[in-house]
């Protein structure tokens, strides 16, 4: 059964502090769950047993997964030894046209403007249930941090509107990236090609690299390098 939603910050900061130490297989089972003996069917299982646990309300609409309070929620893999293991998912890039033409308007700007981030501990290898909630931080961008991103997306976005996303790769973006999102490569979204024609295209969507992350959990936590 979900939690309500958390009533200000502090709440949601009580609550995520709560389940610091406690093992997914703890969590699950006080949903009334088994965790799933891997995740390859189950990709969204762990952001969707946390969402429950603290009240996050958003789920998949265009909006903050805590909407009263502006906050996103976003799960961080790391190992036993605090290196982050994954790219972060942000939010989908459209292709159609219908991005934000300004940074300040931007759904990756406002999904990352103020973030609950709960480390994962465990390896890739390690079963999901006996995988370990850390200690959540609570991060809002630094103005270098923000510059960081905003140059990235400003980059990028320049690339869709000129129709050249088939010129992106991982490669391009300092901390922020476009990538396939499709779980399949049968799923197809539209985009306008650098002739102005429709043209079939694989869904992308803006990732953060793991060096961002990284910083982020070695300034929190002075994990050593």
């Amino acid at each position: 059964m979900p939690n309500h939603p958390p009533e200000n910050v502090d709440v949601l900061l009580q609550r995520a502090h709560r389940l610091a130490g406690r093992s997914l297989s703890w969590l699950a089972a006080e949903h009334g769950q088994q965790a799933p003996p891997d995740l390859r069917r189950a990709k969204g299982w762990i952001g969707q047993l946390l969402e429950s646990e603290l009240g996050a309300t958003g789920g998949s609409k265009a909006q903050h997964d805590f909407p009263a309070l502006s906050v996103e929620l976003k799960t961080l893999p790391v190992n036993p030894q605090g290196r982050v293991r994954e790219t972060t998912y942000v939010c989908t890039a459209p292709l159609d046209g219908s991005m934000a033409t300004q940074w300040a308007d931007c759904w990756v700007r406002h999904k990352l403007s103020k973030v609950l981030w709960v480390p994962i501990i465990g390896e890739s290898t390690t079963a999901p249930g006996q995988r370990i909630i850390g200690t959540p931080m609570l991060w809002t961008p630094t103005p270098d941090e923000e510059a960081l991103l905003q140059n990235d997306w400003e980059a990028l976005h320049e690339m869709i509107s000129l129709g050249e996303v088939w010129q992106l790769d991982a490669k391009k973006g300092k901390v922020l990236q476009i990538r396939p999102k499709a779980a399949n490569a049968s799923e197809i979204t539209w985009m306008l090609d650098d002739e102005a024609e429709w043209v079939a295209a694989n869904p992308r969507g803006f990732y953060l690299r793991t060096q961002f992350t990284q910083s982020l959990v070695d300034r929190h936590y002075a994990a050593p390098r």
